[in-house]
């Protein structure tokens, strides 16, 4: 799924919040319009149309500004598409994810003569992080805001994912992972999830705790690295069955014989699985 179309899905999920971010003022009502619009049809694969109370919001993100046809003919041609079909007020939002090289200039209107047609830019490197970081639902885009700490926001974005409610957490953590790709390294971005939601969180150290005074029976060093090998286990048996549902009694088996080692770099690895054969080809390569 490319940055863009991610965008797209967040704002369909919970249009009323991106609504209200975009225009300023709380909206109570949004309805996700179609984005296949009639007329010689054209797919707005990073579109989002959305119905308010009297007026539709046109939302487009954008990783970069080249684009065919040029990004002002195209809001334009939207524009008369969606009048066209709605005869309604229509606020047009271009949301920019990262700022464009070599500092060139930003459009915000076509214009040919005495044809004019406006539209509004969000750049995201300038928007203030404390919105979307008390947001769950925008939170995915805080890395992308303005900051002079980058790691330090990311930090905060880790601790902010960790407070989420557990059922929603797994996927609002990969959607922010994935955002937070376009700026920060991927190793980076590992070490602090896996540190801020796994080995800070109480479920984490309560498992490891269990272990560990299971293990003291068998001498104090050696129950010490038993434990910390079954609390790592434990915690990600929990993180696969959250992501891929149930395992099968063998790949459960295949766990008990994985070394501290591995068990961590599985539980690294494990961010990036979407099906059981992802788990089941990792086991076979490690």
């Amino acid at each position: 799924m490319s940055f863009d179309n991610l965008c797209k899905l967040l704002s369909e999920k919970h249009p009323e919040k991106f609504a209200s971010w975009v225009l300023g003022t709380p909206q109570t009502s949004a309805t996700v319009l179609k984005t296949e619009l009639s007329i010689e049809p054209i797919r707005a694969d990073y579109v989002t149309f959305l119905q308010l109370e009297g007026r539709i919001l046109h939302l487009e993100f954008q990783t970069k500004l080249e684009s065919t046809p040029p990004l002002p003919l195209r809001m334009l041609d939207y524009w008369v598409r969606l009048y066209r079909l709605y005869r309604l007020p229509i606020t047009q939002v271009v949301v920019l994810l990262l700022p464009p090289k070599d500092d060139i200039e930003i459009p915000t209107a076509f214009t040919v003569e005495n044809t004019r047609h406006e539209y509004r830019v969000i750049k995201m490197w300038e928007e203030n992080p404390e919105p979307f970081l008390q947001d769950s639902a925008l939170l995915p885009l805080a890395s992308l805001t303005a900051t002079n700490q980058p790691q330090n926001l990311l930090e905060k974005i880790v601790q902010r994912v960790n407070q989420v409610e557990t059922t929603q957490r797994p996927e609002i953590s990969a959607y922010t992972q994935i955002l937070a790709g376009l700026k920060f390294k991927k190793d980076l971005i590992r070490k602090l999830f896996r540190e801020g939601m796994m080995r800070e969180s109480v479920i984490y150290q309560e498992i490891l705790e269990e272990g560990e005074q299971r293990g003291e029976q068998r001498g104090r060093q050696q129950g010490r690295q038993e434990g910390r090998q079954e609390g790592e286990r434990s915690l990600v048996l929990r993180q696969l069955t959250r992501k891929l549902g149930e395992l099968p009694p063998g790949m459960r088996e295949q766990l008990k014989t994985l070394s501290l080692e591995q068990l961590e770099n599985l539980g690294e690895a494990l961010l990036d699985f979407n099906t059981l054969l992802d788990l089941e080809a990792w086991l076979a390569h490690n």
